[in-house]
């Protein structure tokens, strides 16, 4: 569902590989987010190469956004409207929108979207908001910009790609959700995976099946923490090992789809069982 998978050429939708996910998830009773309408990475060249104005570039932005989400909608629960759009210094990450339109380019795809489908939800999603600091007082500034605007958001979606042995404790995980769900909106872990250095050990299957369960216990915790989604379930399909060398087996399923430790973590955690 990203950009260069929808509309890899000026307004030249395609849905089809989209839509056959859509129509799997739907067979299985599953909720399904759309991920993502505006992200600075997967763009096609003719986006960001093409030296737009702003104007012509707010056009370009609203009839993406407006055209993707009327071809799902009634089909999804939320949308990731926005995704990774502050570096970790809650200072603005550079993108062809952000550079050229300005913060507002937030704005214009959170109206469009809402316009489109005013049932669906509507979310900010990015990465490290499971720390606390600045990327979270960014966003929690920024939610709060947004309604004063009378901008529809529903929620901020933390992705939580963590660290065996390094996942924030329970209490500062309450605290950050606490204080984004402070602004009015839902939270969700929408990306969840914990890795570790490899080989696998006993030691750090023990230790990522303590790490899943804080973090399961945490969202649980937070009553507006609405949901938890892992990033793949089985390590044999996850994206970690092509992109941190060396890392990998995050999930709680192995490469035999067999469960880990990590697995029964989670369940623990939704039972409010600590481990």
């Amino acid at each position: 569902m990203k950009w260069d998978a929808t509309e890899p050429s000026r307004n030249s939708f395609s849905f089809s590989a989209a839509d056959a996910i859509v129509t799997w998830a739907q067979g299985g009773g599953k909720e399904i987010r759309g991920h993502t309408l505006v992200w600075h990475s997967q763009l096609p060249s003719w986006v960001t190469s093409g030296a737009f104005d702003n104007s012509t570039l707010v056009s370009i932005l609203q009839n993406h956004v407006t055209n993707v989400v009327t071809h799902f909608k009634g089909q999804l629960k939320t949308w990731d409207v926005v995704n990774e759009i502050f570096n970790e210094d809650g200072t603005w990450r550079t993108s062809v929108f952000s550079t050229t339109i300005g913060e507002y380019f937030v704005d214009i795809a959170f109206r469009a979207a809402a316009a489109a489908d005013p049932d669906v939800g509507l979310a900010a999603n990015d990465y490290n908001l499971d720390y606390g600091g600045a990327k979270v007082t960014a966003y929690v500034d920024l939610v709060n910009r947004l309604k004063a605007r009378g901008v529809k958001i529903t929620q901020v979606g933390s992705q939580a790609h963590l660290i065996v042995g390094s996942v924030p404790s329970y209490s500062t995980l309450v605290t950050g959700f606490q204080s984004l769900v402070a602004t009015g909106v839902d939270v969700a872990i929408t990306e969840l995976d914990i890795r570790m250095t490899l080989p696998v050990t006993d030691a750090l299957l023990a230790q990522q099946k303590k790490d899943y369960n804080t973090v399961i216990r945490a969202c649980m915790a937070v009553s507006r923490c609405i949901g938890m989604t892992i990033w793949a379930y089985s390590d044999y399909y996850s994206w970690i090992p092509s992109v941190f060398s060396g890392q990998g087996a995050a999930l709680p399923w192995d490469e035999q789809l067999q469960p880990k430790p990590a697995f029964y973590g989670i369940v623990d955690g939704l039972n409010g069982i600590t481990d």
